[in-house]
């Protein structure tokens, strides 16, 4: 049997991926990377400006894009943004709930509900209900693949953003779950990120900027995560799902 190119493997004509926080950091690398591999893009974000600016460049690759404004926190302004993707594209093939926040706190005490209601809302809620409502229609369709972006945090918590391992934990726990309930048609999966270099990362320390607590001891760059991302969206990993794929550089 004959293996395919390496281009036939991640090809991704003809889909339509919607990506959450896809305006930059992670979320951009990987609106770039489906793009490339020929797919269209909804990009969703809170800042409708950076998103259209995302959509512009996924345009100039020669790709169809869909710019929209979303707070994914925000249980019922998700319908919208699921409405106007299937309006202009009649169909979504891949959704990567990407958008997360990591807020550090001095201590799990000073942490107020606001706050950890926030994180809970952006980094389990917002996918919980997005998925619900795509990974639904997919499965009575032509059904498709998810992959949500979770933490190495979720296994190596701690106390300084134990909310947000705690968020985390639980979007792997809801992997296993919606992999279940829209199977066979649909496949989920998830990525836990090590530490990235992405705009989040300009606020760190040098030190920690150059140097990581892992086998590779470095953070990574943001492109580092597309093959893991290619890989779980194409069909190239039908026989994927329920998996939770460790991208970190080799957590200690």
């Amino acid at each position: 049997m004959s293996v395919a190119s390496p281009h036939a493997l991640f090809d991704l004509s003809g889909k339509v991926a919607l990506v959450t926080g896809g305006s930059r950091g992670l979320g951009l690398e990987m609106v770039r990377a489906f793009a490339r591999a020929g797919a269209d893009v909804v990009i969703a974000s809170r800042k409708t400006e950076a998103c259209e600016a995302a959509a512009a460049e996924v345009r100039s690759l020669g790709r169809k894009a869909l710019a929209y404004g979303a707070h994914v926190g925000a249980w019922d302004g998700l319908e919208g943004l699921v409405d106007a993707a299937y309006g202009a594209f009649g169909r979504i093939d891949i959704l990567v709930n990407n958008a997360g926040m990591s807020p550090l706190a001095p201590s799990s005490r000073e942490v107020s509900e606001a706050l950890f209601d926030k994180v809970v809302a952006v980094n389990f809620k917002g996918p919980f209900r997005l998925t619900a409502l795509i990974g639904d229609r997919m499965a009575k369709g032509r059904g498709g693949a998810v992959v949500n972006i979770s933490s190495t945090g979720a296994i190596r918590p701690h106390p300084r953003f134990a909310a947000y391992a705690g968020a985390k934990a639980a979007l792997n726990a809801l992997t296993h779950a919606f992999a279940q309930e829209y199977a066979p048609a649909v496949r989920v999966n998830a990525i836990m990120a090590g530490p990235f270099l992405t705009d989040i990362a300009k606020a760190w320390p040098e030190e920690q900027r150059s140097r990581a607590h892992n086998a590779l001891g470095r953070p990574g760059l943001p492109h580092e995560i597309v093959t893991a991302a290619l890989y779980l969206v194409s069909p190239s990993s039908s026989f994927t799902t329920g998996s939770v794929i460790e991208v970190s550089g080799g957590t200690l």
